[in-house]
């Protein structure tokens, strides 16, 4: 076999020392290909929520109101525009959610603070002075009871504070009263020692200080006291029929579907970390080293396979340039099957007038031929039918058409022409001679070959090929059989890697051993589901 030495494959992949940007489709391309896993998370999230949603018994709330008021001395002076000024709805809040009150739910209920503290929310509206109670429970009459109880114990802890902060007043004006009180029953008593004289009269004077000032704090304290301390009151407390199901529950469905589906794709990035697989062409090149002889894509749903036919043609077009009769080349893989492609090459390579011969040691012969009777069907132009006589025109007759019509048919005899049949049965009967001639564009085909075009294709082990001009070996898998890498290294090897399925560590361990066995193979072809 003589190989023909053309000039270098160009490359149109980036050199090795230039770094690939990566693109948002390169992004893209890992969750679409492991697509089944990224589905299968996603529906297990969705399960789990689903499962939730019907097992776990929805939680009900009930809401309280409460409007809260400031503390005046004077319940009819208007406390200004700014309501948050008179009253700071953030300490409001604070309180309504502090301890005293979780803790006296948890009294009254005899559940767990903390359980408690996380059921109980408060709501305080964007300039408004109003607390909206929410309580989250299983049962409709324990949400509508602690509700209206945390709105209760608002108020009286709120109200307990305030009387508490009113006696502190209180007793602090009591205690200034009972000072000035024993300064003024002093000065009266040295008022009345030194009466008519000059000391006398600056005593009264400052008794007269004493009284004002004794009154000024008994007004004082008398305004104190006079201080509502009513915190607010329940303006709309919680009922049975106003209880609502606490949360969105079908929101559950989406987030377990998103997160299943995000959990999906964090595990196809993690899988396809440790099995990198071949992409792209620019994938294909970067594992082999090995230039490209073509691409052959996957027909579309609805789509003809002459595309497809046509991608194989153009990989028979850059193996034929690259080899010379008497050939040999063998379609090696790592793990997958080239049986599609081989037998494609096999006709793209026939219909110009070769005869190929198609070898195969792994009992897929049948296929191969199957595949190629299939292939020659779809050929554009196939010369190997016959031609169809064009039909008559309507209306025209023979030359002899009458006469032929009026005439009778005859039954053809048995013996030859002008013969007639003998009485005696000793008598030697003459046959007629049976011609073998054939037409002259004819020729014998046998029966293990099937004419594509002006060639033919035949099948058969790799013994049987060893005369024929061109053979193309269906290798099996090289990680499993060694067959395919040495039959390289009698002629030639053509590496089929497929899109999606092929490892890239396979690849790399297959040119390996191809350049190690000294086989420099042709390039690779790029395929999809074995063929396209």
């Amino acid at each position: 076999m003589t190989d023909a030495a053309p000039a270098p494959w160009p490359t149109d992949g980036p050199s090795s020392g230039t770094s690939r940007a990566v693109t948002l489709t390169d992004l893209l391309r890992v969750p679409m290909h492991r697509l089944r896993l990224v589905v299968a998370v996603a529906m297990v999230g969705l399960l789990a929520a689903l499962g939730y949603v019907l097992l776990v018994p929805a939680a009900l709330s009930a809401s309280a109101v409460v409007a809260v008021r400031p503390v005046v001395t004077d319940a009819f002076t208007p406390s200004g525009a700014g309501a948050d000024r008179a009253v700071n709805m953030n300490v409001e809040s604070g309180i309504a959610t502090g301890t005293e009150v979780v803790q006296r739910l948890a009294d009254s209920a005899g559940g767990d603070p903390r359980d408690i503290r996380d059921a109980l929310e408060v709501e305080v509206p964007t300039g408004g002075q109003i607390l909206r109670f929410t309580y989250q429970a299983r049962e409709a009459h324990q949400a509508v009871q602690s509700a209206n109880m945390a709105a209760e114990a608002y108020l009286s802890v709120r109200r307990a504070m305030y009387e508490q902060q009113r006696a502190e007043m209180l007793r602090s004006y009591d205690a200034s009263i009972t000072k000035v009180a024993a300064q003024q029953t002093a000065l009266q008593k040295r008022a009345n020692t030194a009466k008519d004289t000059a000391a006398g009269d600056a005593l009264v004077a400052e008794l007269a200080g004493i009284n004002n000032q004794l009154t000024q704090l008994n007004a004082a304290r008398t305004e104190i006291a006079a201080v509502d301390v009513n915190p607010g009151w329940v303006t709309q407390t919680a009922e049975k029929a106003l209880v609502t199901s606490a949360g969105h529950r079908p929101l559950y469905l989406v987030a377990g579907l998103l997160g299943g589906a995000l959990i999906g794709i964090v595990l196809a990035y993690l899988w396809e970390s440790t099995d990198r697989r071949v992409r792209s062409v620019a994938d294909g090149r970067e594992a082999s080293g090995l230039p490209l002889l073509g691409t052959v894509r996957r027909p579309a749903f609805r789509g003809s396979p002459r595309a497809v036919d046509a991608d194989i043609r153009y990989v028979a077009m850059a193996v034929a340039e690259r080899v010379r009769q008497p050939a040999r080349v063998a379609l090696v893989t790592a793990r997958e099957d080239a049986t599609v492609l081989t037998a494609g090459l096999a006709v793209a390579l026939a219909v110009d007038g070769r005869e190929v011969f198609v070898a195969d040691d792994s009992g897929r012969i049948e296929r191969l031929r199957a595949t190629v009777l299939a292939d020659r069907g779809r050929l554009p132009i196939d010369p190997s039918r016959p031609l169809v006589p064009k039909p008559r025109p309507a209306g025209s007759t023979p030359a002899a058409g009458a006469a032929t019509e009026s005439t009778p048919a005859r039954r053809p005899s048995p013996h030859p022409p002008g013969a007639r049949p003998s009485t005696d049965p000793d008598a030697t009967l003459t046959l007629p001679r049976v011609s073998s001639a054939r037409p002259e564009n004819s020729r014998v085909v046998t029966p293990d070959e099937v004419v594509v075009g002006v060639g033919s294709v035949r099948f058969g082990t790799w013994r049987q090929g060893a005369d024929h001009g061109l053979v193309l070996f269906n290798a099996p898998p090289a990680e499993s059989d060694e067959r395919g890498v040495a039959v390289a290294r009698q002629g030639s090897a053509v590496v089929v890697v497929e899109r999606d399925r092929t490892r890239q560590s396979d690849l790399r361990r297959l040119v390996e051993r191809l350049r190690a066995a000294g086989v420099t193979p042709l390039g690779f072809v790029l395929t999809r589901n074995g063929r396209a």
